[in-house]
């Protein structure tokens, strides 16, 4: 350890502050640059301000979670894993709690209970957190020798981007770590939404505005190739633009070009069911009501909103009685119940996405300590990488892995 070494780190998020205590505990003296009043923004709103930490598996559980480079974070995960993660929190006093699909929660269900661990965390170990705007990087002779301001520089041994990626605008979240990472020469990939709901072109799905669906199957088939792109049980959500909720914001992760007519979401809204012990249950509730419209006898298997527009894809009229009702447009109400079809034609914009897709090229990065390859003492963490997850908790911990890293490497090397 070098105690003299002086670390700048652009960026307090979660990668930002887990990179500064880290590299505080290795002896550096560390300055923190943040340029909103707060520490932790976005990390305090994450999981419905809730906060999903981490997910509560082993190493290659997490690599499997990962949808872009997941090679690339085999050695930091491997210092910092996502057990590490909790342990991290609860010797520092913040419980927490496993919840369904290993999803880990503070106990308290708030997310500023992470961000004040974080930040007790950092000024602890005497981090300094300046409240400021970086303009750029001071880079001579292939090394950072320091940060810009508008009024001025700040010296330095090693520099760590961990500005975040472009999701979440109100809370900060800017180009900034790309524009200073492309004029240090590094290559930026395409930049998109990922995590995030999608618009839908159907006209009737904004009826269902509001309504949410559970224990359904979602099946994303692209038409390019006639292959799934995603197929998963869980929740979603209908809006008034199109389709959100868990299922969909993870289906979002393995969208790639979409455009208008590529994607269809196939909605299956009894997966237990096949369709010959659907058509029985049909056949069960509407002898209960046979003397009823069928748009009033569907309530003990379908939300009453989703019903009206069951019926009008099934081609049925509305006030068909029940004991009317034909065996083939019981089959048309089954195929809707069972593959009901949402067109996605786009992302909804990349500022409501959790994450960013794409960003600094990891090619010119050393996953061993994550520093450029580029520029002597240039390190990177966090979502500023092209390093994304599917939901439920792998993202935050690409940060915190990453941060980790970066911190311990910038101040030993």
């Amino acid at each position: 350890m070098n105690e003299n070494k002086t670390l700048v780190i652009i960026g307090a998020g979660p990668a930002g502050m887990m990179a500064a205590g880290a590299a505080a505990e290795n002896g550096a003296h560390v300055t923190l640059i943040e340029k909103n009043t707060r520490v932790g923004r976005k990390l305090a709103i994450t999981g419905k301000g809730r906060c999903n930490i981490t997910n509560y598996c082993d190493n290659e559980t997490f690599i499997a979670h990962l949808t872009s480079n997941p090679r690339f974070m085999y050695s930091a995960i491997n210092r910092f894993s996502c057990y590490d993660t909790v342990a991290f929190f609860e010797s520092r006093g913040l419980k927490t709690k496993v919840e369904r699909g290993n999803r880990v929660f503070p106990a308290s269900d708030k997310a500023t209970d992470v961000v004040d661990t974080l930040y007790h965390y950092i000024t602890e170990r005497n981090v300094t957190v300046l409240q400021k705007e970086v303009k750029g990087l001071l880079i001579e002779d292939d090394a950072v020798k320091g940060i810009r301001f508008s009024d001025g520089v700040m010296y330095a041994d090693a520099v760590i981007i961990a500005c975040g990626g472009m999701s979440y605008r109100a809370t900060g979240s800017t180009v900034d770590g790309y524009t200073f990472a492309k004029a240090a020469g590094h290559s930026i990939t395409p930049l998109l939404p990922s995590l995030v709901p999608l618009n839908a072109s159907d006209q009737d799905i904004a009826e269902l505005q509001g309504l949410s669906l559970k224990n359904i199957r979602l099946t994303v088939i692209d038409q390019a190739n006639e292959k799934e792109a995603y197929s998963e049980m869980g929740e979603m959500l209908f809006t008034h633009f199109g389709i959100s909720g868990p299922l969909v914001l993870s289906a979002s992760a393995q969208l790639r070009d979409i455009s208008p007519g590529r994607y269809s979401a196939v909605i299956d809204m009894k997966p237990a069911l096949d369709e010959e012990k659907l058509d029985k249950r049909i056949l069960r509730d509407l002898s209960e009501f046979v003397n009823k419209d069928i748009i009033n006898s569907l309530g003990k298997l379908l939300p009453k909103k989703l019903i009206p527009v069951i019926i009008h894809r099934a081609g049925i009229d509305p006030h068909t009685k029940c004991n009317a009702l034909t065996a083939r447009q019981r089959r048309s109400l089954a195929e809707q119940i069972k593959r009901f079809t949402v067109h996605v034609h786009s992302f909804r914009p990349i500022n409501e996405a959790i994450v960013t897709h794409g960003g600094v090229d990891v090619k010119d990065v050393d996953p061993r300590t994550m520093q450029s390859k580029l520029v002597k003492g240039l390190y990177f963490a966090g979502e500023v990488l092209d390093l994304d997850a599917y939901t439920g908790g792998f993202n935050l911990q690409i940060a915190f892995s990453t941060g980790r890293l970066a911190g311990e490497s910038a101040a030993k090397q």
